[in-house]
């Protein structure tokens, strides 16, 4: 069974300045809820409690968050604000978390090698929280990829269709397709040119990985921009078949741009906060 989900949390969330200079971008708030909290909850709901965040500097209010403020708290008890700390405090409640610090900023490939200490030897999740992930006709996108997991017994990347023109943001994955929503990975290329690219199937943020991958990653090379990309990482193992594309159920919202921060923020204003539901 999968217990454990990481999040890779050390960037410099460059696309947001100045807003990120000094505040972490997971930090940032769908309405009045910081995107960390939603992957956090998305984790819980797919039953994984066992949190592992990847840090870096800069980044100390992301543990703020996950920890009681007794200050806080006592200037709010036994008043109706204290409705706004019910989802907090489930997840403090429910949830272990662990840290551990990227002290060189060398790729999501790297990062996630950071975090093998707190892992282990056994199979984990990896959400990206700046890619907000939403069902609302049905369980979250980790919790249908734990599903895939417990039946595939292999590593799992989430994948969406994105225009031809954009295949140089992502990861791009092209294979045999099982069914309508899962393809047996055969090609994978990080960041490919329009024209390069296998297909429009990209990778968005959230993977199920085996822990053979970290292995793997210490033996990659360096690949695009000069980081060592998990993409390069899981084609090795893609070459074994045994990596899955799973093109989800939900709507993904890339909170690293203006544009999908604000698309986001209209979409939780206007499904979960006007009914009461944003805490």
């Amino acid at each position: 069974m999968i217990k454990k989900c990481m999040f890779p949390a050390a960037g410099y969330g460059t696309r947001f300045l100045p807003a990120t200079k000094a505040m972490p971008k997971e930090m940032l708030p769908i309405v009045s809820k910081p995107l960390i909290q939603y992957g956090v909850e998305e984790a819980l709901e797919a039953g994984l409690k066992q949190i592992a965040m990847i840090t870096g500097r800069g980044k100390r209010a992301l543990e703020d968050h996950f920890d009681i403020s007794y200050e806080l708290e006592q200037q709010i008890q036994d008043t109706d604000k204290e409705r706004y700390l019910t989802g907090i405090r489930r997840l403090i409640d429910e949830c272990t978390f662990s840290y551990t610090r990227q002290v060189q900023m060398k790729g999501l490939g790297h990062a996630i090698l950071s975090g093998q200490s707190l892992i282990g030897d056994e199979p984990f999740a990896v959400v990206l929280a700046d890619d907000l992930c939403i069902n609302t006709e049905g369980e979250g996108v980790l919790a249908q990829m734990v599903r895939l997991y417990n039946q595939f017994r292999c590593s799992i990347v989430a994948i969406q269709e994105v225009p031809p023109e954009e295949t140089h943001k992502y990861g791009i994955v092209a294979g045999e397709m099982l069914r309508d929503d899962i393809m047996r990975v055969s090609t994978m290329v990080e960041k490919p040119k329009p024209a390069d690219a296998p297909s429009n199937m990209a990778i968005i943020g959230r993977y199920i990985l085996t822990p053979d991958i970290f292995e793997i990653i210490q033996a990659t090379e360096p690949g695009k921009g000069g980081e060592i990309q998990i993409t390069d990482a899981l084609m090795q193992q893609a070459r074994n078949g045994l990596v899955l594309a799973y093109k989800f159920k939900g709507q993904r919202f890339d909170c690293g741009s203006a544009e999908g921060y604000m698309a986001a923020t209209n979409f939780c204003y206007e499904h979960f906060y006007k009914a009461g539901k944003g805490y």
